[in-house]
């Protein structure tokens, strides 16, 4: 199966100003609902990461869910709940995303190593502007 190619977005990164960032489109469904948000293909996060108002639309119910422990970091104060999404992303087949639902309101969805790197294999190439997803080879 061929990669999906990406090219890198002009986007906003905090004080520094803009800067070229790896965002991926992909459809995520909960229960009959979907959505199609950007997520930042971040090599450098532990896991994946829900904001808040995107976990709000797709109807999860905060005091139904599982405790999801801490984040890293700025955010290692932030409550988190543990859920399992569905995500589609190109034309390649559907998988299970597990993400930290963060009670902060986040700029972006960030993919990160748990478990977005697990499920497919990704590469940068800043020096073009763009990186490539493509399903695990098994």
């Amino acid at each position: 199966m061929n990669p999906l190619v990406t090219p890198y977005t002009l986007g906003a990164i905090g004080p520094g100003g803009p800067a070229l960032l790896p965002l991926l489109p992909l459809r995520l469904s909960y229960f009959g609902r979907t959505l199609v948000p950007d997520g930042l293909v971040d090599s450098g996060a532990s896991v994946n990461v829900l904001p808040f108002t995107l976990g709000q639309q797709l109807g999860l119910d905060w005091d139904k869910l599982s405790d999801g422990g801490p984040l890293g970091g700025a955010l290692s104060t932030v409550s988190t709940r543990a859920v399992v999404l569905t995500a589609d992303v190109g034309t390649f087949p559907r998988v299970r995303l597990a993400f930290l639902w963060a009670q902060v309101p986040l700029p972006r969805l960030i993919l990160g190593q748990f478990n977005f790197f697990l499920e497919f294999d990704v590469s940068f190439f800043a020096t073009r502007s763009q990186f490539t997803v493509a399903p695990r080879t098994p």
